[in-house]
């Protein structure tokens, strides 16, 4: 073993220790041209948010600029009080009429995200979902962990699906739209969903809607919402949450008396 090879393991397991290993692979290959081992691209995340003061825009896993060169986003500008609402519809459980009358009350465009079993068992909300002016866009068609997947053929059959079954039930194409399920996400994956022409959302306001079986009551909903909006949020609720059905209506009204207007996802990806 060489001298120079010596003092490059001695120096790896140094920073290992003071600074972890992603640091310790980058200053190395900084210093001394060699190829890193470890790779961003390899790495699959859970879409998570840090939240500062109340009303301000809150920190992602990767900032709102290293998502823009993978056609992604968590979230709009500062500058203007304006929210993206979004629905992610795994089934239909009797909430969704609601949800569309509240946002046709509110002349409010939504971004709804379905999968394959959602465009087989209610054909007839979704065709209604355009109808009112709102976007249709891909959670995929059987919902898997996509980071899993490792071949575009095999990502492009999930999204493709979803795309035939609803061109076929609408007579349109579908929105090149794409909501990673579960949150997973690598970078692998938003680079194979832009090649295939797609942008991919994720959130900046959520709540834990999504347990049938435990839902929030109307209190715990608005202290989670209320507090943590914040301009250019995208908004992420699901279409099954009795408690959305049922607040959805106050809710809009609540954001608008705080000045906020609705606009769909395309003014967010139009402005970049």
């Amino acid at each position: 073993m060489s001298k120079k090879t010596k003092k490059i393991i001695s120096i790896v397991l140094v920073l290992t220790v003071m600074f972890g290993l992603g640091r310790a692979a980058a200053y190395i290959q900084t210093k001394y041209h060699v190829v890193s081992t470890f790779s961003i691209a390899g790495e699959t995340e859970n879409w998570g948010l840090g939240f500062g003061e109340s009303g301000a825009q809150p920190r992602g896993n990767v900032s709102a600029e290293e998502l823009k060169q993978y056609n992604a986003f968590y979230m709009g500008g500062n500058s203007e009080k304006v929210l993206y609402l979004t629905f992610d519809c795994g089934y239909e459980n009797g909430n969704t009429e609601n949800i569309l009358a509240a946002l046709k009350k509110h002349q409010a465009p939504a971004t709804f995200f379905v999968v394959g079993h959602y465009l087989e068992s209610a054909p007839d909300l979704v065709k209604r979902m355009v109808e009112e002016g709102h976007t249709v866009g891909n959670h995929t068609y059987h919902h898997p962990d996509m980071t899993a997947i490792s071949d575009l053929a095999s990502f492009q059959k999930e999204v493709d699906d979803v795309a035939n079954l609803f061109l076929e039930i609408t007579g349109q194409e579908m929105t090149k739209y794409y909501r990673p399920p579960q949150g997973k996400y690598s970078v692998e994956n938003m680079k194979m969903a832009q090649e295939l022409g797609y942008a991919t959302f994720f959130w900046s306001l959520a709540y834990v809607d999504w347990n049938t079986d435990a839902q929030p009551s109307k209190t715990e909903a608005f202290d989670k919402l209320i507090p943590r909006v914040h301009p250019g949020a995208i908004v992420l609720l699901h279409n099954t949450s009795k408690t959305n059905g049922e607040i959805l209506d106050e809710l809009l009204t609540q954001w608008e008396g705080m000045g906020y207007t609705f606009a769909p996802l395309s003014q967010l990806v139009d402005s970049v």
